[in-house]
């Protein structure tokens, strides 16, 4: 298959690995990002300024960003009166304040000749929540220290979903959901149901890229079968799982995007198991 449309779909530091992986060997690609991030710079920004999570999307910018140094410039971080805040986090924050959100990720992508579209899943401000045998947890950093997570969802529970980001789900020739934690960056995103419903519909290929290690306590013990179950559970089936189970579990282990990309490009054209 040539000049393939990829879409990679989820959050955090997963999303821009597959992102440099897929810019190998896409024709087109699509980052759909989680806006639900309520902690660090990200959260302080939303309470201040009331919109989306933005902390996701930069990474996005920065992984892909040309000349690297941007990137790097992108991902600084200050301290004394801006402790904490990422560069990044702050372009994006005042330009989205003149020209809107939406507008501001386009402009930044064209600024740092970043060579894919980056989308946000709703531009409205989401909470998540998550349903644990302990009860129901409120929000991305208590939902990332809890354990036996078995559903979650968003606050509002429909958020409008970017249309850009539902069309180009439509027209994908694949789309890859991780590497990134399970329920705070991958089923976060797929918690907006019009991103979901576009997955669960689209005729393209679905690949699942697991974590190299599980993440401490949300997905203490996981295993590929475990992490499927939890796509499925919350009506997602992927068409092929990548997982190197030879890999024992290890402090900061990331995937490498020179290897991933050879893989993820060779699941292309594979017959679709009847989902």
């Amino acid at each position: 298959m040539s000049a393939p449309r990829v879409v990679a779909i989820g959050g955090g530091h997963g999303l821009s690995v597959t992102l440099q992986a897929a810019a190998t060997y896409a024709g087109a690609l699509t980052a759909v990002v989680s806006v639900a991030d309520d902690g660090g710079s990200s959260g302080r920004l939303r309470e201040t300024t009331g919109l989306p999570a933005m902390g996701d999307i930069r990474r996005c910018l920065s992984s892909l960003a040309e000349p690297a140094v941007l990137g790097q410039m992108f991902e600084h971080r200050f301290d004394d009166d801006l402790a904490g805040h990422a560069l990044g986090n702050l372009m994006i924050a005042a330009l989205a304040k003149r020209i809107g959100f939406r507008a501001a990720i386009d402009e930044l992508t064209r600024l740092l000749s970043v060579p894919a579209r980056i989308l946000p899943t709703t531009e409205v401000p989401v909470d998540l929540v998550a349903v644990t045998d302990r009860g129901t947890v409120h929000g991305q950093v208590a939902v990332q220290d809890s354990t036996d997570i078995r559903r979650v969802a968003l606050d509002p529970p429909d958020p409008p979903a970017d249309p850009d980001a539902v069309e180009a789900i439509a027209h994908a020739d694949q789309i890859v959901i991780g590497p990134g934690s399970l329920y705070t960056s991958v089923l976060a995103a797929l918690a907006v149901p019009g991103i979901h419903d576009a997955v669960v519909a689209s005729s393209s290929q679905v690949v699942f890229v697991c974590n190299l290690e599980p993440q401490v306590p949300e997905t203490a013990d996981y295993d590929a079968t475990t992490y499927v179950h939890a796509l499925r559970s919350h009506g997602v089936v992927p068409d092929v799982v990548i997982d190197d189970p030879a890999l024992a579990s290890g402090g900061g282990r990331l995937h490498d995007p020179k290897l991933l990309a050879p893989v993820l490009a060779g699941t292309l054209g594979r017959p679709r198991p009847s989902r």
